[in-house]
């Protein structure tokens, strides 16, 4: 039998393994965004310009959507390319339908861009892949590099929970800002992406996958030597309308990416693994903490397990304070964002554990709503100032030294 002292050892070894894996994940997100960010601008972001550029838009058939993404392009790209599912019209690009007797190893999202690659011409020394909800915001150019990724800022659709977690989220993402130093930048989701035509026609999208977008930037990094560039312009895509459309976002996030792991060398696995174990499990960091002050001075370092799991619980803290510095959300604000920060992780790491456990293999749309939808609830936005956006400008607030008011509101 174990006895008391023994069992409170095993208990303690467990604390600290927990402990242990977080901690590492937490450990290298301060890395990136500390040392690693430094030199993430380049130095000429419009090496490239929009003539040199393809916009190629995925979407389903939701017309709609997409007629506004096409609509907030700059007019110095001439070349604008919808790869849609069905047959829609768009005003100011050229529609391609995908065949429904196409057929390949890729599915899905995955199924359409190869198709696109094969059979739609470009000239162009960059394919820019936008969403169907995507719209762009001071776009000028492209650096010169192999794959540009784009940041995003989801905006407000009506849904308090999900616009929480995609502020929480994009004070996570300050991460990318470290990806320039990586070998294998560690995702490749964001507001848009741009690649070298020369890339995509050489490796293609023509493999099983639910995350195209990951799996072939480590494709691409490891069969060249890949240059990644981070362009700060926070494009604008929808935050997902409900939570249950959410969860299915992240769950499919966490699967494609669980799923692609063997394309990863073996120095990257560490990182790999903790960071799903950091998104998923991140809402048990508080019962670490809960554990280290119910144990006191029954194991060995329980007291300094109990400062260090508090220093990480403070860490989620951080994430969404940097979130609401990225949507420049005035100071007067930050506390109701902080305060609500736990009901934050719980519902983003929701999905992504849906996704660990019981993963899925087949492509969900997250569900996308008009343009009229977002101009109604945004106090900030009247009816037709999405129509009238130039892609150059910011959308919203002409300064980036102002400040939004509105708590649930861009």
């Amino acid at each position: 039998m174990i006895g008391p002292v023994s069992g409170q050892l095993v208990l303690a070894t467990l604390l600290w393994a927990a402990l242990g894996v977080y901690g590492f994940s937490s450990l290298w997100w301060l890395v990136e965004t500390g040392v690693l960010s430094r030199g993430w601008a380049s130095a000429d972001e419009t090496a490239w310009g929009l003539d040199d550029v393809q916009v190629r838009v995925l979407t389903i058939d939701a017309a709609p959507v997409v007629q506004q993404t096409v609509a907030a392009i700059p007019d110095a790209v001439a070349d604008v390319r919808v790869i849609a599912e069905g047959d829609i019209e768009i005003d100011g690009a050229t529609v391609h339908v995908v065949p429904d007797e196409f057929t390949c190893t890729a599915t899905n999202k995955g199924r359409a861009v190869e198709w696109a690659r094969r059979n739609v011409e470009c000239d162009a020394e960059y394919v820019l892949y936008l969403d169907e909800d995507t719209i762009v915001t001071e776009l000028a150019g492209l650096p010169d590099a192999d794959f540009v990724q784009f940041t995003e800022k989801p905006i407000y659709t009506g849904s308090r929970l999900t616009y929480l977690c995609e502020v929480f989220r994009t004070g996570y993402q300050f991460e990318q800002f470290g990806f320039h130093r990586l070998t294998y930048p560690l995702y490749a989701w964001g507001g848009g992406f741009a690649l070298r035509h020369e890339i995509e026609q050489e490796l293609g999208w023509d493999v099983a996958t639910i995350t195209e977008d990951t799996n072939l930037i480590w494709r691409a990094a490891d069969r060249y030597d890949l240059e990644y560039r981070l362009v700060d312009a926070r494009f604008r895509n929808q935050a997902p309308p409900s939570v249950t459309s959410m969860l299915k976002q992240r769950r499919r996030w966490m699967s494609g990416t669980v799923g692609d792991d063997h394309l990863l060398p073996a120095s990257y696995r560490p990182l790999y693994l903790t960071r799903v174990v950091a998104w998923a499990f991140s809402p048990f960091v508080p019962l670490l903490v809960v554990a280290s002050y119910l144990l006191p001075g029954s194991a060995p370092g329980i007291e300094l397990y109990g400062l260090l799991s508090t220093a990480l619980l403070g860490i989620l803290f951080v994430y969404m304070l940097l979130g609401v510095v990225a949507y420049r959300k005035h100071p007067v604000l930050w506390p109701v964002f902080l305060v609500l920060t736990p009901l934050a992780v719980v519902l983003h790491a929701a999905g992504a554990m849906w996704g660990v456990v019981r993963p899925v293999e087949e492509f969900e749309v997250t569900e996308k709503v008009p343009p009229q939808t977002i101009e109604e609830v945004n106090q900030t936005l009247d009816a037709g100032d999405l129509q009238r956006h130039d892609g150059t400008d910011r959308l919203l607030r002409e300064s980036s030294s102002e400040f939004e008011t509105n708590v649930f509101d861009d």
